[in-house]
């Protein structure tokens, strides 16, 4: 059978998979003030940040359209698996469900399997789940069994830490929702938080130096991962113009996991995830 994947951008794409021929990704929209581009193959984070940082405006996003989820569900494929960020920080599954839907209304002669997963994170998890969805598919797993052992594995199987150098996105578009959170910024503690298996954020640590906070974050993910076989299995860290920060963090993965070097894979965030994550923002994703 033949299948596509379509992911929304917040799917942080590998050079690999700018080259799969059954990916499809629906961009987000951004927004500051009154410039507006799409999170597409053609956003440029370096400009995007520098208007970010020089704005007075709060950056905002909004999600694909059902009409974009419907047309992307479009094709000579008999299976389609969607993937979104997590319903909890975003509306982009909910616009999914209401596109296949569309579609539905659309082509009632259609005969095409559908799956929408909600990633229950963001940024490299959804790159992981991706990486999974394919494996099975290629391996000629049916479509049933296929939806049963990916939406387990997202919730047992991946794990998403990430440490941020300002929480004002997540904080001004109303991610967060707690007034530790906000009081912790206030004293300038670097928080380590992380995703939890209902897709919503909590905090897992906190330093006064992001350096060391960052140690603690791959200290986590040791501790997660631990006695675990990671035969195969990657970390995606994404980061929002600090490349050089993202090497030292998959260096001390390295160090730490057992996870194979090459599978230990740096990536630029995409646009909505350079909107949250912010400038110098690190997002480390992973498998086990």
């Amino acid at each position: 059978m033949s299948y596509k994947i379509v992911a929304d951008s917040c799917c942080d794409l590998t050079d690999e998979m700018r080259n799969w021929r059954n990916l499809t990704v629906v961009p987000m929209t951004l927004q500051i003030g009154d410039y507006i581009v799409q999170d597409d193959e053609n956003f440029n984070q370096e400009d995007f940040i520098r208007r970010m940082v020089s704005s007075s405006v709060l950056a905002k996003s909004a999600c694909p359209s059902p009409e974009a989820f419907a047309e992307a569900c479009e094709g000579d494929e008999d299976e389609v698996y969607l993937l979104t960020i997590t319903d909890k920080l975003s509306g982009c599954y909910n616009s999914a469900v209401q596109g296949v839907k569309l579609f539905r209304d659309e082509h009632p002669e259609s005969t095409k399997k559908i799956h929408i997963f909600n990633s229950l994170a963001t940024s490299g998890l959804e790159t992981i789940m991706a990486y999974k969805i394919k494996s099975l598919a290629d391996s000629g797993v049916e479509f049933d069994s296929l939806v049963a052992r990916a939406e387990e594995y997202c919730v047992k199987n991946c794990g998403l830490y990430f440490c941020l150098e300002s929480l004002d996105a997540l904080k001004g578009n109303g991610r967060l929702f707690n007034l530790g959170a906000r009081v912790i910024e206030a004293l300038k503690v670097k928080l380590i938080c992380r995703r939890t298996d209902y897709g919503n954020i909590s905090v897992a640590g906190k330093d006064l130096n992001q350096s060391r906070a960052l140690t603690k974050l791959a200290a986590l993910i040791a501790a997660d991962t631990e006695g675990c076989d990671l035969t195969g299995k990657a970390v995606i860290v994404t980061h929002v113009c600090c490349e050089e920060k993202a090497e030292r963090v998959a260096h001390l993965i390295r160090e730490k996991c057992s996870y194979a070097p090459e599978n230990v894979i740096v990536v630029k965030a995409s646009g909505l995830n350079s909107l949250y994550a912010s400038n110098g923002g690190i997002i480390v994703s992973f498998n086990k």
